[in-house]
């Protein structure tokens, strides 16, 4: 029985167009920028060599990914070139990001703290360096690292999203931006917040169904943002829980009414205090 499962399974494998590869592959080399880019030990800043050579050895292994994605050797090397080319950009990119954090969070020490401990900053710079793979058409990969991300730290970007300058997440948890968002520069997202399509369906695929979020807004805690047609004016602030589907216009600051209630428990029989 096991040997005409496996069989199955093996005749599965052999239809796939693409060939299957190694996640760990993808992981280790997001990892290993990262670590080069942002949080490299004292092995690494003793010889600008030895920093060299280990920057090289990520090229030979996005090489191998490529080669195991079955693209054509051109492709493949055109492919190479671009993304190393734009890596100077990214870095300069989330510099910005980093700073932007630094200058706005009342709790970031120094810009170091939130290279080695941000979640929301690690979760940026796997966002920008999958984007830059997805402007490419490089297939599968871009997904993997973002969804890396994800499982890293609770922050869902979708590799396809458009995220202008110095954007900040602060402390992330479920944060969700759809496929086809669009972010401009020095916006604020905090824990919780969906940017999301009001409905899904296959059809769509090649709609606007997430919202555009204008320069200089701010989102708080558990916001949900929904719709290809909802445009969130520049310089507003979105309070937390608030549910949005219609456009916002610049300068605005929106928030859920709050009806809470705060009764005396003294006024009340020791009998609710009880233990199931």
């Amino acid at each position: 029985m096991d040997e005409i499962f496996l069989k199955i399974v093996f005749e599965n494998y052999k239809k796939k167009k693409i060939t299957t590869f190694s996640k760990k592959k993808i992981e280790f080399l997001v990892e290993q920028l990262f670590y080069i880019l942002f949080t490299p030990d004292k092995s690494l800043l003793t010889n600008q060599f030895i920093l060299l050579k280990e920057y090289k050895t990520l090229r030979t292994l996005l090489k191998e990914i490529f080669e195991d994605l079955n693209l054509s050797k051109e492709i493949s090397e055109k492919s190479l070139h671009d993304f190393f080319e734009e890596i100077p950009r990214i870095y300069r990119m989330l510099l910005i990001d980093a700073n932007f954090i630094l200058n706005s969070d009342p709790a970031a020490i120094s810009i170091e703290e939130i290279f080695l401990s941000y979640p929301g900053f690690f979760a940026t710079a796997l966002y920008r360096i999958a984007h830059q793979l997805w402007n490419q058409n490089i297939p599968i990969i871009p997904r993997l690292i973002t969804e890396y991300a994800h499982s890293k730290t609770g922050v869902d970007i979708h590799a396809g999203a458009n995220i202008g300058k110095s954007f900040a997440i602060d402390h992330g948890t479920g944060i969700v931006i759809g496929s086809s968002t669009k972010i401009g520069d020095e916006v604020k997202l905090y824990q919780g917040v969906t940017l999301g399509a009001i409905y899904v369906d296959k059809k769509l695929s090649k709609v606007k169904r997430h919202p555009t979020i204008e320069n200089k807004v701010t989102i708080y805690a558990g916001a949900t943002i929904l719709g290809g047609n909802t445009i969130i004016g520049h310089d507003s602030i979105i309070g937390g829980n608030v549910w949005i589907t219609n456009s916002i216009p610049a300068f605005s600051v929106v928030y859920q009414r709050s009806n809470i209630k705060v009764k005396n428990k003294s006024i009340y029989s020791n009998s609710i205090d009880f233990m199931i």
